[in-house]
């Protein structure tokens, strides 16, 4: 048995962040219920073709869902969302500001019918204030929370190279959802759940604004080194390949200088006392790191940073990733069905000892559509007047 066995979610998504909150419901067992446009769908399944022919952010966002086509717009259409919400548990949406409001979705309008539901709003700036009607997408939010002007190189701001913004807003939209579903195990009742992606990043970047609190200067941009702890971040070795390595502490600043730069006096020096000053010089102590990795391999840096129990690590690629070895070896790429045949898809992270995670299939656009409306009663003349008036 998987956590949300029996749990039902309707959801009217699109894009990222709804799409990757329900499936982690659906990879604890919750029924996902995916309404989609007639003809067109999630217009994330048009972003690319990268996935043997599907697109990539589709596949790793909608497996184990059902895909119910319908017109949202058209006339028959609430009677059938009236249908599905009578036997959800959740309805999640990230339609344009004020669409499900319109289409009589919102919290209000539907708590009477529904005590029980949980109602998930998913939108850029969240329900009020001034910026409520305002469209977002992932790399606005990225920068509109600040995370642009702290994250580049000191001469260019760089975005993050996955949807940030939309994983952070699909994150607390999933575990408020868990949270909401244990409440009303105590109460009875529903609620309504409004998750704000401008304020998902900001509460990510809440070191950051700490540390620039009362006018302070905030983190300088520093490429792929960290902003405030020095050395942390990149280094090349002699047959150029990158070493990331981390010092946390005074203790590994000594162990660094001794066992792996060979350069105890280093330890000593006034420069280089605290992370503080090693910060400050960090171009004098980036030269020092790469004038004794030169005379190294990344196989011989490597092996002088584990017998020193300093943290280090490869600057894989995607190619490396899908042949990581500790990913193989812990068995976590799984293959799932798609409308195109298998695809290896990775094992939802958290290792429980009670139940596997739902691995389904990725729907094809309106697989779904006659079972479900079949078991809300329509036949299959009622299905086929529906198809041709492209309700679904």
């Amino acid at each position: 048995m998987r956590p949300l066995d029996g749990i039902t979610v309707v959801t009217l998504e699109h894009a990222i962040a709804a799409p990757f909150c329900t499936r982690q419901l659906a990879d604890l067992g919750a029924r996902v219920i995916k309404v989609e446009r007639p003809g067109s769908g999630d217009f994330a399944r048009a972003y690319d073709e990268r996935a043997r022919g599907l697109a990539s952010h589709f596949v790793w966002t909608n497996r184990s869902k059902e895909s119910l086509t319908l017109d949202v717009k058209h006339d028959a259409a609430a009677g059938i969302l009236d249908q599905l919400l009578k036997d959800a548990d959740v309805l999640v949406q990230n339609l344009a500001p004020g669409a499900a409001a319109r289409l009589g979705l919102s919290y209000e309008a539907l708590r009477d019918r529904f005590p029980r539901l949980i109602v998930c709003d998913i939108s850029g700036y969240g329900a009020d204030g001034p910026y409520r009607d305002k469209k977002a997408y992932d790399l606005l939010i990225q920068s509109e929370s600040g995370f642009l002007s702290i994250t580049g190189s000191p001469e260019e701001p760089a975005k993050a190279g996955c949807s940030i913004a939309d994983i952070a807003a699909g994150m607390y939209a999933y575990s408020t959802i868990l949270a909401a579903l244990i409440q009303r195990g105590r109460t009875g009742q529903g609620c309504n759940i409004d998750i704000s992606m401008l304020e998902s990043m900001v509460e990510w970047m809440n070191y950051p604004l700490y540390y620039s609190i009362d006018g302070a200067a905030p983190p300088p941009r520093a490429g792929a080194a960290h902003a405030t702890i020095y050395p942390y971040g990149p280094f090349p070795a002699g047959d150029g390949k990158i070493i990331m390595l981390g010092l946390q502490n005074e203790r590994e600043w000594r162990l660094f200088c001794s066992a792996v730069l060979q350069r105890p006096e280093l330890s000593h020096d006034l420069r280089f006392s605290s992370n503080l000053s090693r910060t400050a010089e960090r171009k004098a102590l980036h030269a020092i790191i790469v004038e004794v990795f030169s005379t190294l391999n990344s196989v011989e840096v490597t092996a002088r940073l584990d017998a020193a129990h300093i943290a280090n690590a490869r600057m894989n690629d995607m190619h490396d990733i899908w042949q990581h070895a500790q990913l193989q070896a812990r068995h976590r790429w799984v293959d799932i069905d798609t409308p195109v045949g298998k695809i290896p898809a990775l094992l939802p992270p958290g290792v429980t000892s009670t139940y596997m995670p739902r691995m389904d299939a990725v729907p094809a656009l309106g697989q779904h559509t006659d079972a479900i409306l079949s078991h809300l009663g329509y036949d299959i003349a009622a299905i086929a007047a529906l198809r041709s008036q492209c309700a679904i």
